[in-house]
């Protein structure tokens, strides 16, 4: 089950970054989703994750979710704004026999790509403690409510968006101006 949701994940990843789009209609369409990120132990700067959540993560490493966009013309998703700085989310917390220490911050990213009618949550980082053989999808589920496809992408964090599920919209303008 594990492998299979891995592997629907990172489809899904490959998916949503390589569908073609004809050059006249490049900078008018993408998507806006939930990018996952992560961060080594005592790396300073966030790295688009290369599998889905359902991986093993180290004691005093960073995870990162961002509410993002991106397209043929916009290729990088945003990473979160907040720096992974592990030191200052968990250096408080202290450590527990059996279990490890990883820092989650949830971006619910910029208000120009934000769904319309909705508000935009106040991002955040917290220090997980958490069982030494947790995976990245059991940190997020210990600090937010999760909604998900039947695929297993993220959809929804805290109910933001509400409904939406990596939704196409319209390039924003802020983007398209950088």
């Amino acid at each position: 089950m594990k492998k299979t949701r891995t592997a629907l994940l990172l489809l899904l990843s490959l998916i949503l970054t390589s569908i073609p789009i004809s050059p006249a209609h490049a900078a008018d369409k993408g998507y806006r989703y939930w990018g996952y990120f992560q961060a080594a132990p005592n790396a300073k700067s966030w790295a688009m994750a290369m599998t889905g959540p359902t991986v093993n993560i180290p004691d005093g490493s960073m995870e990162g979710w961002a509410f993002t966009f991106s397209s043929d013309s916009v290729p990088n998703a945003a990473t979160p704004r907040i720096a992974p700085d592990f030191a200052r989310i968990c250096g408080a917390t202290r450590s527990i026999a059996g279990k490890k220490r990883v820092g989650i911050t949830v971006d619910f990213g910029s208000a120009f790509i934000k769904p319309k009618g909705e508000t935009l949550p106040r991002s955040f980082s917290k220090c997980v403690v958490i069982e030494k053989t947790a995976l990245g999808i059991d940190v997020l589920g210990k600090v937010v409510k999760l909604r998900a496809d039947a695929s297993g992408l993220i959809c929804g964090i805290n109910s933001y968006p509400a409904k939406e599920c990596g939704a196409q919209i319209n390039t924003p303008n802020a983007l398209l101006n950088k």
